[in-house]
This record gives C-alpha cells, structure tokens and sequence, in this order.
C-alpha cells in the first residue's frame, strides 16, 4: 500500500510538472509568435504559419480563431496513433496558446517591436518558438498541427524531430507569397524555420540527454541499493581487476538521465567519499526506463 501511494504520488508529480512546463512552454512560444512574427509579416510553419496566412489574406480571419479550429480537426485523427495522455496535454497546450495569444495580442496591439530589424525579429521570434515546440515535446505535448504529425513520426521512427517539422513545413512557408507578394518576407520564413529546428532538437536532445557512470566502491553494496531506490535505477556489478594494485575490486555500472547526476554524486559522497566515480554522457539509451527501440519491422 505505501509503495503505490509512493508511486501514484510521484506519478502526479511528473504530471503537474509536465503541465507547468507545457504552459511555460506555450507562453514562450506565444511571444515568439505574436510578439515578433505577426506584426513583421514573417511567417512560421504548421497551423501558425497557415493561420498567418489566413490572418493576412483578404478573409482576415483573426490567427488564434483557425488555429484552434485547425488544431480541433488534427488531434481528432491524432488521438487512436499518439493516446489520449498526448492528446490531453496537447489540447491543453493549443488551449493555454490560444488563449495566451488572444490577450497577448490585446495588450500589445500598438507595440510593434524591431518594425525596421525583419531579420533580427524573425531570429528573436524562432529562438522563442522553437524552445516552446521543443519544451512542449519533452513534456508529452505540442502545439498541435506539423507538430503532431512530428510527434506520430518520431514514435516508430528514430528522426529528428525538427527534421519532420522542417520538411512538412517549407511548403506552407513558401506558401506565404500568394498573400504578402514579398520573397524577402518569405526568405526569413525560411530563416525562422531553420532557426525553429534547430532550437526544438537542443532544447528535446538536452531534455533525454543520458549520462553512465563507473563507481569503484568497497562500498558498493550500499551505493548499489541507494541508487536503486532512488532516482530508481539498475546497477550491474562488474568484476575488475587494479592493475597497479593488484586488488580485485567490484566496478558498479549505472546509466541515468543527465538531470539524475547530481542526485548520485551526492548519495555516493554520503556513503563512500573516497569512492573512484567516471562520469561520460552517451549519445543514446534504450530499453526500460529509457528511450523505445525506434526500427522498421521488416515483413516477410
């Protein structure tokens, strides 16, 4: 009974974590977009980008309006392939955008920043939204729209996921002519999706980062079941040999996420200060507790 209420509350946790950083993560995104994007006629790609778009185009449909109408349609498709958790959190993130963009876009509807710096608004304005995509992505949500399709790619396949966005992206970018007839306006389209990629896979690829460690202990024992009921993770015990000594030692191998290092640096100083402790990041980890296998079936 006290191990689920363990679990079920460290469950909740995760979840109320994950909602505060997908609002954090929409605010980003929102300021990004409404703040320095819309008012410089440079769009984005996705949903935004189309709700520019519509938003510029002679039917002047107020972006935030066929933003969520387009997002209600996606996700309707989304929920059998990415799960109903994806698909609520997701909802809650096109809902906290919309929401953020409708006041954002009262409150600073006579601020137009960087009015003669298009680029310098179209680099500021993709370094928000793109660690507002990213942020959401590491939190189980998104934006809604080319970030699904993203998010449906990325989990049977192991492709960046601003590699997906970039490629679905380019067509709505370019798009953008027929309403702003302006090719400069569209070349920093190009600059915002670039930049919109590149930040989303530092801010997913820093979030899953993993570290492993190497521990020689005559204490690991101890170390071994401390590392194991918290952050919860294997040890493998590895019989070793000092060279320069002679001893045999037993070697203590852990992998964790890079968030949990300072968590077993500071339960090995508690037990055994004079432990030996390598630390090395590794590019990928998968299996339980860590990243699903990512490879196509092949069928006979």
């Amino acid at each position: 009974m006290a191990i689920t209420k363990k679990i079920n509350r460290k469950t909740m946790v995760r979840e109320a974590r994950d909602y505060v950083m997908i609002t954090i993560a929409m605010l980003s995104y929102c300021i990004g977009w409404s703040v320095f994007l819309l008012p410089n006629n440079i769009t984005t790609g996705g949903v935004p980008g189309i709700s520019s778009i519509l938003e510029w185009s002679p039917l002047h449909i107020p972006a935030q309006l066929s933003y969520f109408v387009i997002n209600a349609f996606l996700l309707v498709a989304a929920l059998r392939i990415l799960g109903w958790q994806f698909c609520v959190k997701t909802v809650y993130a096109v809902v906290v955008l919309t929401t953020a963009l409708s006041l954002t876009r009262d409150f600073t509807s006579s601020l137009h920043l960087l009015r003669d710096q298009p680029f310098m608004a179209a680099v500021l304005g993709a370094a928000f939204c793109g660690t507002g995509v990213g942020l959401g992505l590491s939190s189980n949500g998104s934006t809604g729209g080319t970030d699904i399709i993203a998010a449906i790619v990325n989990k049977y396949r192991d492709i960046s996921l601003g590699r997906i966005i970039l490629i679905c992206d380019v067509i709505i970018i370019s798009s953008s002519y027929f309403v702003l007839k302006d090719w400069e306006r569209v070349i920093y389209g190009y600059v915002v999706l670039y930049i919109t990629a590149f930040c989303i896979d530092q801010v997913v690829n820093s979030m899953r980062r993993s570290v492993q460690f190497f521990i020689i202990s005559d204490k690991y024992k101890e170390i071994g079941d401390r590392i194991n009921n918290d952050p919860h993770r294997g040890c493998t015990v590895i019989d070793a040999h000092g060279f320069y000594s002679g001893r045999e030692v037993k070697m203590l191998f852990v992998l964790a996420k890079q968030n949990e290092s300072a968590k077993i640096f500071e339960l090995i100083n508690s037990i055994d200060p004079e432990a030996f402790v390598s630390q090395s990041a590794v590019i990928g980890v998968y299996g339980e507790g860590f990243d699903h296998f990512k490879v196509k079936n092949k069928k006979n």
